[in-house]
């Protein structure tokens, strides 16, 4: 009789002992997500901007190379004996770089980065003489600027980061059209 005067006690111990691990588990289960998910953004982010630092580098040697040509807005030419080699070489950073948004990219983000090289890619052909005319080269670097605003939106929401994006790049900038007027 004395084992079912304590039958409740135990029951209420063997529940009670469930319930912390139940909980345990859960809150230790949600704290590895959390702490997985900021590594993710961490690296997310990091992948990104790496991204787009190659690809600014890439098009900032094109449109000196253009400059070089005759293109206007653009300072400080570089010949293309002495740049397309640096181009080159960008172009295979640029690609290696993309391997890892291809990782940890969102569909979206991969289809505004994509977009932006793929203008990149245009310019590049004016910086390489296959393309020469002034309307189409200063539209070709229109596209690549509203391609980068694009990724940048992109990449930001695919981070959470809240708030509108930067003011998007108009080009040429508001100095250079009244030097030219």
């Amino acid at each position: 009789m004395a084992f079912w005067d304590q039958a409740p006690a135990l029951i209420g111990v063997v529940v009670g002992a469930v319930g912390s691990y139940v909980a345990a588990s859960l809150t230790e289960r949600s704290r590895w997500r959390r702490a997985r998910a900021e590594r993710w953004d961490a690296q997310r982010f990091q992948t990104y901007a790496s991204y787009a630092n190659t690809l600014k580098a890439q098009i900032r040697i094109a449109q000196r190379i253009g400059a070089d040509r005759g293109f206007e807005h653009v300072t400080d030419p570089l010949s293309p004996e002495e740049g397309l080699p640096q181009l080159a070489e960008a172009e295979s950073r640029r690609a290696a770089e993309w391997e890892s948004v291809l990782l940890v990219g969102d569909a979206e983000t991969i289809g505004a980065a994509r977009t932006w090289h793929e203008a990149v890619w245009n310019v590049e052909l004016y910086a390489r003489g296959l393309k020469d005319d002034p309307a189409g080269w200063a539209e070709a670097v229109q596209r690549v600027s509203r391609a980068r605003d694009a990724f940048y939106a992109r990449a930001r929401r695919d981070l959470g980061i809240a708030g509108p994006p930067p003011p998007p790049g108009n080009w040429p900038r508001a100095w250079e059209r009244a030097e030219a007027d």
